[in-house]
C-alpha cells in the first residue's frame, strides 16, 4: 500500500481537493481518497508538487503505422497524405515491430492507460499481449466503395479480427474506415460481425471537405483520387446530405460510436448524430494540424453538448504520442476552453467512449485509473503550455 499526495488532486469524479491524497494497493487499486490540512501531517505520504489527475485515455491511435514517423510530409492535405502512406510498403517486419514496441512505451511513459487502436493487420498483436496498457482494437475495414471488392476485403479483415484476443486487458470490434471508403454491403457485414453484444465502434469522419462534396453533389478531389487508383465511382449515388448524415444510419446505433477528427463537422451534423445514438467525438489536434492544418470547431461542439474525447492518431501524422501534448495544443489555440473541460476530454470521456469507465477515467474507490503527475501551477493554466515534466506515477 502507498499514499500519494499533491497540491491539487483532480479526481474527475468530485470537486478538486487541495492537499489531496490517494491511497493505492500494490496493484494500483484506489483504496481511499481524502485531503489533509498540511502535507507534513502524515509522514508516509509521497508528495508531488503540482497536480495529479487520472490516467489519460487515447481514444484514437494507429499504432501499426509507428515505423512511418518523420517519413510523411506535413500540411499536404488528407488525400495526398493517404497516397504517401499507401506507397510506403518497403519496411521489414523487424523494423515495424521495433517501432510498435517503442511507441507503446512512449504512450505508457506519457501517462496513457488505455488506447483505442486502429488495426488493419495483426502487426500489433504480440505487443498488445504484453503491454501495460488496456487496448481496444478497432479492426478497420474498407472496400473503396467497390462492390466487387466487398467479400474479399471482409474476409481479409475478418481474419485479423479473429486473431485478436479479448483478454483481461483487451477488447475488440470491427469498424468501418470512413464513409467515403466503405460500401453499404460492407457496413452490413461489419454490423453482423459485431453482433448483438454492445461494444464500441469507430469511423473517421469529415476529416476533409472532399468527403462532404462527394455525398452532397458528387464532386471534389475524391473522384480524382479514385480515378488515380483506376476505380470508378460511376455507380455512386449522391445523397444531397453531408457525409455523416449520409452514412451514419448504415451503422449500428446499438453500439457506442466514436467519430474521429470531425474537422468539417457542422452543428447540424452533431444534432443529427446525437439524435441517432450514443456518439463520442474524438479529436486529434496535432494530427489535424499535421495533415490538414485545420482544427475542428470546438466552440460549436461544446455548444451542441457533444461528448469530446482525445486521441493522438499515428506517429506518421503526429510528432509524438501524448495526450498531454494534445491538451497543450488545444489550450494554445483555444484558450477559451476551460482546462477542466479539456481534462474531462482526456480522461473520463475517453473511458466512457471505450466502455471502460468502471475502471478508468476517475480517481475513486474501487477503480484502478492510474495516476498522472502534471508539474504545473494550476492557478495559472498557461503554465500547461510550458510544462515539460509530466508522466505516470504508478
Amino acid at each position: 500500500m502507498k499514499k500519494i499526495g499533491t497540491d491539487l488532486l483532480i479526481t474527475m469524479a468530485n470537486p478538486p481537493l487541495k492537499n489531496g491524497v490517494v491511497v493505492l494497493d500494490d496493484n494500483g487499486l484506489v483504496l481511499d481518497v481524502y485531503r489533509v490540512q498540511d502535507k507534513r501531517s502524515e509522514a508516509d505520504i509521497q508528495w508531488y508538487p503540482g497536480v495529479i489527475v487520472p490516467g489519460m485515455i487515447n481514444a484514437h491511435c494507429h499504432l501499426e503505422l509507428s515505423h512511418l514517423k518523420d517519413k510523411i510530409e506535413s500540411g499536404t492535405g488528407l488525400l495526398h497524405f493517404i497516397g504517401q502512406v499507401v506507397q510506403m510498403r518497403h519496411f521489414e517486419q523487424e523494423e515495424i515491430q521495433a517501432a510498435i514496441v517503442h511507441a507503446d512505451k512512449e504512450m505508457y511513459d506519457a501517462g496513457i492507460v488505455a488506447v483505442g487502436d486502429i488495426s488493419n493487420s495483426t502487426d500489433t498483436l504480440a505487443m498488445k499481449e504484453k503491454s501495460g496498457m488496456y487496448y481496444h482494437t478497432f479492426v478497420e475495414m474498407f472496400d473503396l466503395l467497390q462492390d466487387f471488392m466487398t467479400d474479399q476485403s471482409f474476409e481479409q479483415y475478418k481474419a485479423v479480427w479473429e486473431a485478436f484476443h479479448t483478454a483481461k486487458n483487451q477488447s475488440k470490434s470491427a469498424s468501418p474506415h470512413a464513409g467515403y471508403s466503405v460500401s453499404r454491403a460492407l457496413f452490413q457485414k461489419i454490423n453482423s460481425l459485431n453482433g448483438d453484444r454492445q461494444t464500441t465502434v469507430t469511423m473517421h469522419n469529415q476529416e476533409m471537405k472532399e468527403e462532404d462534396a462527394l455525398f452532397e453533389n458528387k464532386s471534389g478531389g475524391l473522384l480524382e483520387f479514385y480515378a488515380s487508383l483506376d476505380l470508378s465511382l460511376d455507380h455512386f449515388k449522391l445523397t444531397g446530405k453531408s457525409a455523416l448524415q449520409s452514412v451514419l444510419p448504415a451503422m449500428d446505433a446499438h453500439h457506442r460510436t466514436v467519430l474521429v477528427h470531425n474537422t468539417y463537422t457542422t452543428a447540424e451534423d452533431v444534432s443529427f448524430a446525437e439524435g441517432w445514438g450514443e456518439v463520442y467525438w474524438a479529436s486529434c489536434p496535432n494530427a489535424n494540424l499535421y495533415i490538414e492544418n485545420r482544427l475542428p470547431d470546438y466552440n460549436m461542439l461544446r455548444e451542441q453538448g457533444a461528448t469530446v474525447c482525445l486521441g493522438t492518431d499515428s506517429l506518421c501524422s503526429n510528432w509524438q504520442l501524448s495526450i498531454v501534448e494534445e491538451m497543450k495544443t488545444l489550450y494554445k489555440f483555444n484558450s477559451y476552453i476551460p482546462l477542466m473541460d479539456i481534462l474531462q476530454w482526456a480522461t473520463i470521456n475517453g473511458a466512457k467512449a471505450l466502455g471502460i469507465s468502471d475502471k478508468y477515467g476517475t480517481i475513486e474507490k474501487g477503480k484502478s485509473p492510474g495516476l498522472v503527475h502534471l508539474n504545473m501551477n494550476w492557478e495559472h493554466p498557461k503554465s500547461l503550455l510550458d510544462m515539460q515534466d509530466y508522466g505516470r506515477l504508478d
